[in-house]
């Protein structure tokens, strides 16, 4: 095997040209064994095989850089710097993680797992390596659906500004920026990128430039007939215009192409876009079939392609998906918003069925938050489904668009609290601690999948803004019997007792049911609280609360710093509660990739942590 003789860095360049098609062939198969396990990112993976073996025998790592934007697309780049070994943990914990990280390899220069940031990381590297006047190549690949991302421009536009090489290389996996428009341009583009082009274009500007009198005038309008020519056959005048180099389409299946335009982009004396068109899941029929389902696959089946563990139970996404078809049935006033998720946020069904009321702005949050703001001033009752972990990007969008103006704009936060396998970019840990600091803004977490449904309803019909957040995985189904009307504001007591009392938000409740099992087994008197809401908190349920028990216990899948337990114990301290109080949530950190549960019992959230705490409290 090819693959089993690269242990490190730069490996790849000992092979005879003739042999990276069976090296590439390698890297697929590699990949799809090893992820039909562990599951992982496996379409943009197989997408991306040539394109990083390119990139790795055209540079010179870890002295020079490459920045992968979301990095779901970087497996092969660790194959090709010797990690292969690390593959049997890949997303497990302790193990290696599915996006780049320094912490992993010098090859990784910038962590990345959210998208649209690699060309102003690569731009920020650039400026560092001329100032520090050092001597290396920087590349940021940037697909396609990343550069619907505002960021990007805000990036290209800086990059425009450059007077020293960058490269950006722009993996366009559909065609959604240009499509290829034939023999021109492949003629031209060649023209463009040979050597003697252009040292002669270099050597004849220069020369023009310094007649006297006559030299810039006549400089100026040979590229003005130029760039109208190129108008008319190059698809890359949007980067022309800006004052970005284009060069390309480039076929990124073909290493020996690939090399080639590398080569020509680092003698660029400034930022250059290389366009490689590739095919997602290549190599993979039911990935090249069906590229969504295996974005982020599951443990699969080789030779379907179909899961090997068959979901039985509903999940929280599909309850959601479900009341949103009904409601959208029910008023055709009611919009869903999306950010390229129409499936893993569950709104698909209801694009189908609900085209005219349903859009999908691509990876942009920012502009989902700030038109579906437009949306509710017009007169329409939006829902913004998104997870959890990518709201945050659009914090003063919610802040200044949505909520100053008590705009009813529902946030439907999917994958909130631990998500995995994915990691510290993906957890969605954060969102009770940046929503409740907002005026206007209130924040509901169901209890089960009865209460998501219902509180589904509650938002729609609520007038101001108003938050979402339930978790990923199987909606729970306990509790059935405990079903009180949502009202705003107010909590719901489960199980009233003594001694103990369990205060739990949404998640935090099948877990509290369990302390509470575990603990009247004890002998110990427990009762349970449904929080509901974490703003507004019900300050009555917190005074009964601690007029009644000798010990309040909060419990929440949010970080503690911000979050519903620090409300809890405000208001007792400010109203000088006499009452004991333990607040369970997550530690002010970033928590790394792995089982949710082992992830659980790591940070002291699972039922066997929380029983502990309470009896050194007792």
């Amino acid at each position: 095997m090819f693959l089993e003789q690269i242990t490190k860095p730069n490996d790849i360049k000992q092979f005879d040209p003739e042999d990276y098609g069976e090296l590439a062939q390698e890297i697929r198969d590699f990949l799809i064994d090893t992820i039909s396990v562990n599951g992982g990112h496996l379409g943009s993976n197989l997408g991306a095989v040539e394109l990083t073996m390119a990139l790795h025998l055209s540079l010179d790592l870890p002295k020079d850089k490459i920045v992968w934007d979301v990095g779901h697309q970087s497996y092969t780049h660790k194959l090709l710097t010797g990690r292969r070994d690390g593959f049997e943990k890949l997303r497990k914990f302790g193990g290696m993680s599915g996006f780049p990280k320094r912490k992993e390899s010098e090859c990784d220069c910038f962590d990345t797992g959210h998208s649209s940031t690699s060309i102003s990381a690569g731009l920020g590297l650039v400026r560092a390596r001329d100032i520090r006047q050092e001597d290396h190549t920087v590349v940021s690949v940037i697909g396609d659906g990343s550069l619907t991302g505002g960021m990007a421009y805000e990036a290209l536009n800086n990059a425009s500004r450059m007077g020293s090489n960058f490269i950006i290389v722009l993996n366009d996996n559909n065609m959604s920026i240009s499509e290829n428009v034939g023999g021109m341009s492949k003629y031209l583009n060649n023209i463009r990128t040979a050597n003697n082009y252009l040292d002669l274009k270099d050597s004849i500007y220069y020369k023009l430039k310094d007649m006297p009198k006559y030299g810039k005038p006549i400089v100026r309008g040979i590229q003005n007939v130029k760039n109208s020519f190129k108008q008319l056959v190059i698809p890359g005048m949007f980067f022309e215009d800006m004052g970005i180099t284009y060069l390309g389409p480039v076929d990124g299946h073909d290493i020996a192409a690939m090399m080639k335009v590398l080569k020509e982009a680092k003698r660029v004396k400034n930022a250059v876009v290389v366009h490689v068109l590739t095919k997602k899941g290549k190599g993979y029929e039911p990935a090249e079939k069906h590229p969504a389902r295996f974005h982020g696959a599951e443990p699969f089946e080789i030779e379907t392609g179909l899961p090997k563990n068959k979901r039985r139970k509903a999940n929280y996404t599909d309850v959601f998906a479900t009341v949103m078809n009904k409601l959208g049935d029910r008023d055709e006033n009611l919009v869903a918003i999306t950010a390229a998720m129409p499936d893993g946020t569950g709104l698909k069904r209801f694009a189908n069925r609900h085209p005219g009321q349903f859009f999908d702005v691509g990876i942009a949050e920012e502009h989902a938050v700030t038109f579906a703001a437009g949306l509710a001033a017009g007169g329409l009752k939006p829902v913004v489904a998104v997870y959890s972990s990518f709201l945050q990007r659009a914090y003063d969008q919610i802040l200044h668009d949505v909520c100053i103006q008590n705009l009813p704009v529902v946030f439907a936060i999917d994958r909130a609290g631990l998500v995995g396998s994915d990691g510290e970019t993906h957890q969605g840990i954060f969102d009770l601690s940046y929503l409740s600091s907002i005026p206007n803004m209130s924040i509901m977490a169901p209890k089960n999948k009865w209460e998501l449904a219902d509180m589904l309803k509650y938002a729609v019909a609520f007038q101001g803004p108003i938050a979402l957040r339930y978790p990923r995985g199987e909606a729970y189904d306990g509790l059935e019997d405990h079903r009180a009307i949502v009202e705003y504001g107010k909590a719901e007591w489960i199980y009233e007792e003594s001694q103990i009392a369990l205060l739990a938000v949404g998640s935090m409740v099948k877990t509290a049911q369990q302390v509470r099992e575990k603990l009247k087994a004890e002998g110990y008197s427990c009762s349970l609280c449904n929080a509901r809401f974490v703003k507004p908190v019900d300050t009555a349920m917190i005074e009964e609360a601690a007029g009644k028990h000798e010990l309040i216990v909060t419990l929440e899948e949010n970080v503690r710093s911000g979050g519903f337990g620090e409300k809890v114990l405000d208001y007792i301290n400010e109203k000088k509660l006499s009452v004991k109080t333990r607040i369970i949530a997550l530690p002010d950190e970033y928590v790394e990739h792995g089982n949710v549960d082992l992830l659980k019992e790591e940070v002291g959230i699972d039922a066997g942590s929380i029983i502990g705490k309470i009896k050194e409290d007792l």
